[in-house]
């Protein structure tokens, strides 16, 4: 007969880690939505941005789409959570647990689910885009599925890798700092011992979780700014020669400076920050409740 402790043992559904996302990035979608017309638009600043947005559109325009941010995790998110998990079977079956290795497996995670969430990506970019162009320049989707038969149908098949190196680079750099050092962080916190000064010892608990989240939010943020920048840039262009990664960077340089890498760091670490903390509680949640299902020996998860 398994154990309780041989039931936690057993992996987690592939899609736990989407789902945490999903719920994360729709209460952070505001945020989001303003990073990426700063990124993409001549707003400057973040409040200003927020105030137009609302002065424009309403409230209701603070969660433009957000259709686009669904189809973004349940493809991006699903895939990146599963892929790191497998990654550390492969490059560290023996659960040691080292930085490297760590580093490693959200790198190789990053890759495929940079690829095979681009598609969502750029949906995801456009329709929260849209609203901050002219309306003559506006693509006016519907919503993420439209977005995406208009896309292959207007622009061909081909769109759908539009900014695909700078997205797989940006997802490589964000899982290798994200996840990996939220797992790094969390084994080191459990393994301080009681903390000199404030006599507390950190557990497996909520604490040890938004605390570990709220490093690896930091570290993603600095790490991921410059290729998510050319990202959101890239895939809001349109027309010939508007896909060059080398031209996007030369133009920017020219025009705006080295500087250009962290426009929009505050609002992009505002909006990772919570999300990154959210995405990582409301997931150990998601496990937790999962352990006690299998524990009462409901075996559907």
């Amino acid at each position: 007969m398994a154990s309780p402790t041989s039931a936690k043992k057993q992996p987690y559904p592939f899609w736990l880690g989407g789902v945490a996302a999903t719920i994360a990035a729709s209460i952070t979608h505001p945020l989001d939505l303003t990073k990426v017309r700063l990124q993409a638009s001549g707003d400057k600043r973040m409040v200003e941005s927020l105030k137009k947005t609302v002065r424009t559109a309403g409230v209701r325009g603070l969660f433009d789409g957000i259709s686009g941010t669904w189809m973004r995790q349940m493809s991006y998110s699903m895939c990146r959570f599963w892929a790191y998990d497998e990654s550390k079977k492969i490059v560290d079956p023996h659960k040691t647990g080292e930085a490297w290795r760590l580093a490693l497996a959200g790198s190789m995670a990053g890759g495929i689910a940079g690829f095979v969430g681009n598609p969502g990506e750029i949906v995801m970019v456009r329709l929260q885009g849209d609203f901050a162009k002219p309306p003559e320049k506006r693509f006016n989707y519907k919503h993420c599925f439209d977005a995406l038969f208009r896309m292959v149908r207007e622009e061909g098949a081909s769109s759908l890798l539009r900014g695909v190196t700078p997205n797989v680079f940006r997802a490589i750099l964000m899982n290798a700092s994200q996840l990996a050092s939220y797992d790094f962080f969390k084994a080191e916190l459990l393994g301080l011992g009681e903390v000199p000064g404030i006599n507390y010892t950190f557990r497996d608990n909520i604490v040890t979780h938004f605390t570990a989240s709220f490093a690896a939010g930091t570290v993603a943020t600095t790490v991921c700014s410059p290729a998510d920048v050319l990202k959101s840039r890239i895939m809001n262009a349109s027309g010939p020669g508007s896909t060059s990664t080398i031209a996007a960077i030369r133009l920017a340089m020219a025009n705006e400076g080295p500087m250009f890498m962290f426009k929009g760091w505050l609002p992009a670490w505002t909006r990772l920050q919570p999300t990154t903390i959210l995405i990582f509680l409301t997931l150990e949640q998601l496990k937790n409740g999962v352990d006690w299902s299998r524990a009462k020996g409901f075996t559907a998860l």
